[in-house]
Formats: C-alpha cells, sequence, structure tokens
C-alpha cells in the first residue's frame, strides 16, 4: 500500500511537512514521567515516526480501516498496539493499564469532543500534545478576559496547565485546510478534586457562556439561586470575567444558596 487518501467525511488532513512533526513530538515531555503515548488519528505516521524515535511506549488508535492497514504494513512490530476504532467511544483505561500522554492531528470536526473525552479521562491523560484549528486551540489556552476565553477554556483549565506553542500554516497538508493550524500542550496539574461539586460546576461554566453577552445575574436564574446570591456583586460580571477559582467560587455560593 502506496499512501492512504483522505477522507473528507472523517476531516483528514495528513501532515507533510516533516519539520512540524518533529516539533510535535518533541513538545511531547513525559509529564509526571510517564512513557505511555497514545497517538490519536495516525493517519500515514508522518508524526508516529518521530515519536517512535524518542522510544515512548506507543500506541496507536484510528477509525480509518485504510490508515489501520497502512499502519500495520509500515509499523509490523507494534502489533496490537495499532488499535482500530473511535477514541471518543472506546475505554482506553483497561488498553492503556495506567497513565498516559495524549498525542496527534486531531480532526477539526471532533477536536472539542476529543477533549471533553480527555476530561472524562483526566485521572489517567497527564499530558496532550496536539495540532487542531487555530481558533480552538487558542481558545482553550485563553485567559479570562479574552474573547476567545469559553467553555473549554474553564474546564480545561481546572485540570491542565496550557500552553500554545506554535500556528502551522495550510499549505504543510494533503488536503489544506481553509484555515491555520495551532498546536497546544496540556500538561496535567496537581488539581485532584474541586472544592465544589464537579458536575454542578461543569454546569454553572457550560450556562454562564451559554447566552455570553449577559450578566451572570441573568445566566444563573435557571438555577434558582437566592435572593443573597442575586445580589452578590459577582452576579454584576459576564462568564468570560471569571477565572476557574471565581466559577469554584460561584459553584460554592449557589450550593450554600440552596440551603439557606
Amino acid at each position: 500500500m502506496d499512501k492512504v487518501k483522505p477522507k473528507k467525511h472523517l476531516g483528514q488532513h495528513f501532515l507533510t511537512d516533516l519539520r512540524i512533526a518533529q516539533r510535535i513530538a518533541e513538545a511531547v515531555t513525559g509529564h509526571w514521567d510517564v512513557k505511555k503515548v497514545l497517538e490519536i488519528g495516525p493517519g500515514m505516521g508522518v508524526l508516529t515516526d518521530f515519536l517512535l524515535e524518542k522510544d515512548w511506549d506507543l500506541y496507536l488508535v484510528d477509525i480509518d480501516t485504510e490508515s489501520i492497514a497502512y499502519l500495520h504494513q509500515k509499523y509490523p512490530k507494534l502489533g496490537e498496539k495499532i488499535i482500530e476504532g473511535d477514541y471518543l467511544k472506546k475505554d482506553f483505561a483497561p488498553i492503556m493499564n495506567g497513565d498516559y500522554a495524549v498525542a496527534g492531528n486531531f480532526p477539526y470536526n471532533i477536536s472539542s469532543q476529543i477533549f471533553f473525552k480527555v476530561l472524562e479521562e483526566r485521572a489517567h491523560v497527564t499530558e496532550v500534545v496536539c495540532m487542531l484549528q487555530k481558533e480552538v486551540a487558542e481558545r482553550i489556552a485563553s485567559p479570562k478576559g479574552n474573547k476567545d476565553y469559553g467553555i473549554l477554556s474553564v474546564l480545561l483549565q481546572a485540570f491542565y496547565d496550557i500552553e500554545y506553542l506554535f500556528t502551522v500554516p495550510p499549505g504543510v497538508f494533503n488536503p489544506p485546510p481553509k484555515v491555520n493550524s495551532g498546536v497546544i500542550r496540556l500538561q496535567r496539574n496537581s488539581v485532584q478534586n474541586l472544592a465544589c461539586d464537579e458536575k454542578l460546576f461543569f454546569k454553572v461554566v457550560k450556562q454562564g457562556f451559554a447566552t455570553r453577552r449577559k450578566t451572570l445575574r441573568n445566566c444563573m436564574k435557571v438555577f434558582n439561586v437566592s435572593p443573597e446570591l442575586n445580589a452578590d456583586p459577582v452576579m454584576d460580571k459576564r462568564a468570560e470575567q471569571l477565572d476557574v477559582q471565581e466559577f469554584v467560587s460561584l459553584t460554592q455560593k449557589i450550593q450554600e444558596s440552596w440551603n439557606q
């Protein structure tokens, strides 16, 4: 098999620039001394080649049957570590058997879903180094007060330290996407549990950004908060003005208001 044809319905844009692939591979640090790496959507293995040079305990997962056949032919020694399946639907905890890092050139159409899956697996995913649409990458790494700051920014920054590493132009892909890409690195922080009900925290963050132009007083009506909390100065702010700890504090206040 000479090559794999990129498939539009899978959002495939294969990286062709070896220097960029090398930079992405070198950005994987083995955070918390983790040696296992799961590459999502390896395609024809351009990034895989450089990850293998680093001697990681490497696993590959791809939903594309053609890519899987190509990868088995190219990397026969990986054997069962080449996994055909959907990362979003597969339980990788028993497969990886411990902590692991995630790397990859994420399909634009499912990149946000991949990060929500990472959040679910945060007890085991210690690091993520990936390339995705530049706007999404900037949003994830954005600090509070920025127009790009949103739901994924808060939820991921609650559990990961995030760096925007570099921008990648469309011309280094086959086929070229219509937008620039960005490479980011997420490294697990020391937070094991938030100081509030985490399910409620997720709901509060999502509700806050559902109508981001409105104040929190308007956004939080669905939670039936007490008159005292409704008068709190924090309710005069908009969601993009709150950092992670301020969202944790708001979640605590909502919980307390129900007990008054």
